[in-house]
């Protein structure tokens, strides 16, 4: 039975590919964050009580923050692959609290980096890493960007997910490690957190389908974005580490499409007018915008045989569906007189 160790196993990413990789009959190995409440809601459905014999996913306690304890992490799992999907990775974040962002996303990937390279040494096995790279890394560079695209990134967050790229490609010249970057670009899903774009449109949708809201603020509505499901991507993440030896790819639909037009689909899919509920504010515009991102993902169809499976429009339909049915669930509370707070929203 093949091993995994994934950072950042909580997140969106983490929980597509904890699903991925106990379908192929992997023992996957977890990092969570240590947090005063629970935090683990979107891989619930996989957990199975260690105690059980058939029990194959577990979790430890770490952090990016701080090698000792990925060191630690890495002796008691033993593992032979590694996913690193750990960040601080909310772009207007990123200008806000900047030193972290670099800390965690660029840092933590050094660290995590070293703490492998010495584990190899030490037992003399080679473990195949995999780092998440991210689109946002291009920034102002035109579209179509490949893997040969030169990086003009535009925030903190990218410049940090820069870092982090050629802190992989560094390691694996120099010390001949197996590390695969993966550069994938936007995709989304139901377990999308709730600050982000895409789900802050279809959380809004249903919350206005059903009565609990009439307007949501968005920033630039003209930023073209290339969007893919999330499940698929994960699948891309687990064929990189297949290959006989690493590399580089870029994970993307091919298609762009604006903020506008997904809140116009995500709109009508419930039956309303985007532009009777969508205002403008400009305190959520970047203060330097990345205004089109769309992948040629090429070389992952040739060599790794990816391609995307779900659609946009069905991307956007599942999102909708899956928010509306959490507003029901919202407005059945309130009407039995529970207050519901509205998780992160208020800060959006």
């Amino acid at each position: 039975m093949r091993r995994a160790l994934v950072t950042g196993i909580t997140g969106q990413d983490g929980s597509y590919l904890a699903e991925v990789l106990l379908s192929k009959g992997y023992e996957v190995h977890g990092i969570v964050r240590r947090a005063s409440s629970f935090n683990t809601d979107r891989i619930d459905h996989l957990y199975v009580d260690p105690h059980e014999p058939d029990a194959r996913l577990r979790l430890h306690y770490g952090d990016l923050s701080e090698a000792t304890g990925l060191r630690r992490i890495l002796e008691k799992v033993e593992p032979d692959e590694v996913y690193n999907l750990g960040a601080q990775s909310h772009v207007m974040v990123s200008f806000e609290q900047p030193e972290y962002t670099s800390d965690i996303t660029a840092l933590g990937s050094l660290r995590l980096l070293e703490a492998v390279r010495d584990y190899q040494q030490r037992v003399g096995k080679e473990l195949r890493l995999y780092q998440a790279s991210s689109s946002e890394m291009f920034g102002s560079t035109p579209p179509p960007q490949s893997e040969t695209s030169p990086f003009h990134p535009r925030s903190p967050y990218a410049v940090s997910k820069v870092a982090a790229h050629w802190y992989g490609v560094n390691y694996r010249e120099a010390y001949g490690m197996y590390v695969s970057n993966g550069i994938l670009f936007n995709h989304e899903s139901p377990r999308r957190g709730e600050t982000f774009v895409t789900r802050k449109i279809t959380r809004a949708v249903g919350r206005i389908a059903v009565g609990l809201q009439r307007i949501v603020f968005l920033g630039n509505l003209d930023a073209r974005r290339d969007w893919g499901f999330a499940g698929d991507y994960a699948e891309a993440m687990w064929l990189m580490l297949q290959q006989p030896a690493p590399d580089d790819y870029v994970v993307a639909t091919g298609e762009s499409r604006s903020v506008r037009e997904f809140a116009e689909r995500a709109f009508a899919h419930a039956g309303l007018d985007w532009r009777e509920h969508v205002e403008v504010d400009e305190r959520y515009f970047r203060p330097a915008e990345v205004q089109h991102l769309e992948g040629d993902a090429t070389k992952a169809r040739e060599r790794l045989g990816w391609r995307p499976r779900v659609t946009f429009d069905e991307l956007v339909a599942s999102m909708v569906e899956h928010d509306t049915e959490l507003a029901r669930q919202e407005q059945t509370l309130r009407a039995a007189g529970h207050d519901v707070a509205l998780r992160g929203l208020a800060a959006v």
